[in-house]
């Protein structure tokens, strides 16, 4: 269910084609709001922008040239998937505070200090900037600016936190579409820890239902909303269920999370081993669904896997394994026997 007044809002979306964003912009098309999107212009044929949405072309990062795009335009909700600096949160509270009565400020559920104390995460469960994944910290800053601009200039804001949130082309596992290769290949996959720490993930559809059914809501501006699914797996399961949509039986291997930094110290996945995925994390969306009362997940990863399946066959150009993060995979299960010969020969004398 979206707010009773979505038909006549007047929304601006910065990025509107990734992963989370084209299914709000898809959503916010269907309820019959005006849609404008604001991006480089370079828009995926994946998640193509439905029709009647009108695009300007401009990258967001720079004043002038988002200014002259949106000239003396005014929204009634603006929602930017694309802050991750203080001083760029800065920007937006002067671009956008004398043009919108909502901002929406897609957050991360990785902000949430780990590990966490007590399960399932609320908003009220303590958040702070993570040393081991700077991608959490930078979205922890970016936040603490809002939300000191909301308490000391009235700047209308609504933070979102999403976690794990994943669509057709974009499957949800450490390495994408490498990773579901390795897997239908028959090679070694490595899982950090011991496989059985609990995930939350969210298909792009069913995040949508509740950030969509934010936009005009006045009650929402000032405060903070969880928006995932129930949709709780451990993380062998997550790598089981994809091998079995692509009929295969998987080939685990479990390294430990502080592995992964070790041997592939640049990758972006090292740092969420230890600083987020490695960590239970199961939310609570008692919050989102008593704002939003229509907000109801429809999407389990059993369903979406086969879809995504589907998906890997029907576009082989965009699905393809990627050399990099291949090296990295073979390197991190190259770790993982050479660690485990030792010790077996250190046994054995």
């Amino acid at each position: 269910m979206v707010h009773q007044d979505s038909a006549d809002l007047c929304v601006l979306y910065l990025g509107g084609t990734g992963t989370i964003s084209a299914s709000c912009v898809r959503l916010s098309v269907e309820t019959g709001m005006r849609v404008t999107v604001v991006n480089r212009g370079r828009n995926s044929q994946e998640r193509a922008l439905p029709e009647g949405v009108e695009t300007l072309i401009a990258d967001v990062t720079d004043d002038d040239a988002l200014l002259a795009a949106i000239g003396d335009r005014t929204f009634d909700a603006v929602v930017n998937f694309l802050s991750y600096d203080p001083e760029d949160a800065r920007r937006m509270v002067s671009l956008f505070g004398p043009r919108t009565r909502q901002y929406v400020h897609i957050s991360s559920g990785s902000i949430y200090a780990k590990p966490v104390r007590q399960l399932p995460i609320s908003e009220s469960t303590p958040t702070a900037p993570n040393p081991a994944l700077e991608y959490a910290a930078a979205k922890w800053r970016t936040e603490q600016a809002l939300q000191d601009a909301h308490v000391t200039q009235g700047f209308p804001l609504t933070v979102v936190r999403p976690s794990h949130t994943y669509d057709d082309a974009s499957p949800p596992l450490p390495g994408g579409w490498t990773v579901v290769d390795r897997i239908a290949r028959g090679e070694e996959i490595p899982v950090h820890g011991d496989g059985t720490s609990l995930w939350t993930l969210t298909h792009a559809d069913d995040f949508a239902q509740g950030l969509v059914g934010l936009l005009g809501n006045p009650r929402a501006i000032g405060e903070t909303f969880n928006i995932t699914s129930a949709d709780v797996y451990t993380w062998d399961q997550i790598y089981t269920i994809i091998a079995e949509a692509l009929g295969v039986a998987p080939r685990l291997v479990h390294v430990a999370s502080e592995m992964f930094p070790l041997v592939a110290p640049g990758w972006f996945w090292s740092g969420e081993m230890v600083g987020d995925i490695g960590h239970s994390a199961i939310f609570d969306t008692t919050k989102i669904r008593t704002f939003v009362p229509g907000f109801f997940p429809r999407l389990t990863f059993h369903r979406a896997a086969s879809r995504m399946v589907q998906w890997r066959r029907d576009h082989p150009d965009t699905t393809r394994p990627d050399p990099d993060t291949e090296a990295v995979l073979t390197r991190i299960v190259g770790a993982y026997h050479a660690a485990r010969d030792v010790f077996v020969a250190r046994g054995a004398s």
